[in-house]
């Protein structure tokens, strides 16, 4: 086993779970579950017929790269999404699918680190897990940027130092930020993209959830746009993580890509084909179809703002909370610690959330996740209105 086992932390639900565990929940309350990122709305039928028609790729061994269809289908959605030129994604070399992107952001990190030059892996603080896990496996210190209300949750570039940027190999960022669901702006991927130029480190942009946002008319900016935007036309230093599972309410499909910098992919599909991680030919085809539909998309969205709108009112009285930009979470800050906060909305109202905490470390002697929470707004509008309504009766008694 390597020893860089031991640096791992223990999952922010196994911690939840301890944290809940000899208690016992009034049975008057149904219990609503809104501590993990887990879509919940219904999974499209047109991607289930597209699944069930393509069943007979089951008799076939995928390939890591994925049939050109597929590929095809995403450098469409890149290009239209994000208003990149026609044809400026080649598929064949700028496109890559992949389990999801939790696999992808993980053996990413494995696969780009050289650990042998005492490597900086760069991350936003709170964090999806996924990073730090990524880093410490491949050998690398992992290096925290808190982000904080006042920056309005955006990390602040300007403050790492530049032994740190000479050491950095690969920076993750999160847009729009899981827990917080701020968005960065493209002067912000400008001003890291001429860092990654000055010190030759590569960027991997989370973007899973770029498709849920609350202004129609002012979708999230992604890093291969800003890029462009630029002048940087070929994506140098740039990786994108995109997945169906939020975009399309489909997490057990397992799909997602990679795309960006054509040299970068090329190691990195090198590595895949020895990682044996193909996706299906079933699920590539349920894929595409996906990819190929934003009217699902539109309705998704709707139904996330008819939550924040309902939830966020509800509560508006009793507590600080605004609608996030994007996302489909409320990072809440709490009067009484996290842990403390998330405990007892347990043992009162049978709510479950997730301390801020857990998602965080304490950096440069702060800990910017302790006294929030992070409450994901899967359940369906009903439950979140409850929800709002015992959340709003548990403050109320504090």
């Amino acid at each position: 086993m390597t020893p860089n086992l031991k640096h791992l932390h223990p999952y922010p639900f196994e911690k939840l779970a301890k944290l809940k565990q000899g208690i016992v929940p009034p049975v008057d309350k149904y219990p609503i579950v809104l501590s993990i990122g887990e879509p919940a709305h219904v999974t499209p039928q047109f991607i289930k017929d597209a699944l069930l028609a393509n069943l007979q790729g089951l008799s076939n061994y995928p390939t890591t790269k994925g049939i050109p269809e597929l590929r095809k289908a995403i450098a469409n959605w890149l290009t239209n999404r994000f208003h990149l030129p026609v044809e400026i994604i080649n598929p064949e070399t700028q496109v890559l699918p992949v389990n999801g992107t939790r696999e992808a952001l993980f053996s990413f990190a494995q696969c780009l680190i050289d650990p042998t030059e005492k490597p900086i892996v760069i991350m936003p603080n709170p964090f999806y897990q996924i990073y730090e896990g990524a880093a410490l496996l491949a050998g690398a210190e992992p290096y925290f940027l808190n982000t904080v209300e006042s920056d309005r949750y955006l990390p602040d570039f300007d403050i790492v130092p530049q032994v740190i940027w000479q050491r950095c190999q690969l920076i993750y960022i999160c847009s729009p930020g899981n827990p917080s669901g701020a968005v960065m702006s493209t002067a912000d991927h400008q001003k890291l993209l001429h860092l990654a130029e000055k010190y030759d480190f590569v960027i991997a942009s989370d973007e899973c959830y770029s498709e849920l946002y609350d202004d129609e008319d002012n979708p999230p900016a992604g890093l291969l746009e800003s890029a462009y935007a630029m002048g940087n036309m070929t994506f140098k230093r740039c990786v994108v993580f995109h997945s169906l599972s939020k975009r399309s309410n489909a997490p057990g499909l397992r799909s997602g890509f990679v795309a960006g910098d054509a040299d970068i992919l090329s190691q990195y599909f090198q590595y895949r084909t020895y990682q044996g991680c193909a996706i299906p030919l079933p699920t590539q085809h349920a894929s595409i179809k996906a990819w190929q539909d934003e009217q699902h998309v539109v309705e998704n969205r709707q139904l996330y703002r008819e939550k924040f709108t309902a939830f966020v009112s509800i509560l508006a009285d009793v507590c600080v909370i605004e609608k996030p930009p994007a996302g489909f979470y409320v990072w809440l800050k709490t009067p009484i610690a996290d842990t403390e906060f998330a405990q007892q909305l347990f043992a009162q109202e049978n709510i479950t959330v997730l301390p801020g905490s857990y998602l965080s470390r304490e950096f440069a002697s702060l800990n910017p996740g302790l006294n929030h929470v992070r409450i994901a707004l899967v359940a369906p509008l009903d439950d979140c209105i409850v929800a709002a309504q015992r959340i709003k009766h548990f403050l109320n008694t504090l």
